[in-house]
């Protein structure tokens, strides 16, 4: 289920950002300061943008295992200007479907609701399962589309980046019906 935050996921959600292999894919885990800093972000993002990260619980337990939504782009990079989706669970939720299963919900908002022409994602070339989530929920990758992310430095390791990208026509078509 996605919904919007609600103070009693801050503990969980600090606790799968200081998990060092959730957060392999980026620079570094994320200290609890850091955490509810990148939640209060998110909640603003609600009301200036009119969508964002949704909290992501279980729909038999009601637990909180993440976050799944849409988020505006906001560096340069030559896709931009841009609206991507993203994820990121707890490992305890790995392997069971729920990221494409809450990434097939938020594109439904992108292009059902938002009324965007296209949804971008992107992450580390290292990061394969994420990258196959993007390949589940219909979105197409040319290599030619590959960036260094300006926001990591420059010879890190995670620098060079793959986009996949989601239309709305194609969404459309596949829904049609």
């Amino acid at each position: 289920m996605l919904r919007r935050w609600e103070a009693g996921d801050r503990e969980a959600f600090a606790a799968l950002n200081a998990d060092p292999e959730v957060m392999e894919h980026f620079p570094a885990p994320l200290t609890r300061v850091e955490s509810d800093a990148m939640v209060n972000g998110i909640e603003a993002r609600f009301e200036e943008d009119g969508f964002g990260f949704w909290a992501l619980e279980t729909a038999d337990t009601n637990r909180f295992i993440g976050f799944t939504g849409l988020g505006v782009v906001r560096f340069d990079a030559p896709f931009t200007p841009a609206v991507e989706i993203g994820w990121r669970l707890a490992r305890s939720a790995w392997g069971h479907g729920y990221a494409a299963e809450a990434a097939r919900r938020a594109l439904r908002f992108a292009f059902d609701d938002a009324h965007l022409d296209e949804v971008v994602s992107f992450t580390s070339t290292t990061n394969l399962k994420s990258q196959a989530v993007m390949k589940r929920i219909g979105m197409t990758h040319d290599t030619a589309d590959d960036f260094d992310h300006p926001l990591v430095a420059d010879g890190h390791r995670l620098k060079r980046h793959v986009l996949w990208r989601r239309t709305a026509a194609a969404w459309h078509l596949d829904h049609a019906g």
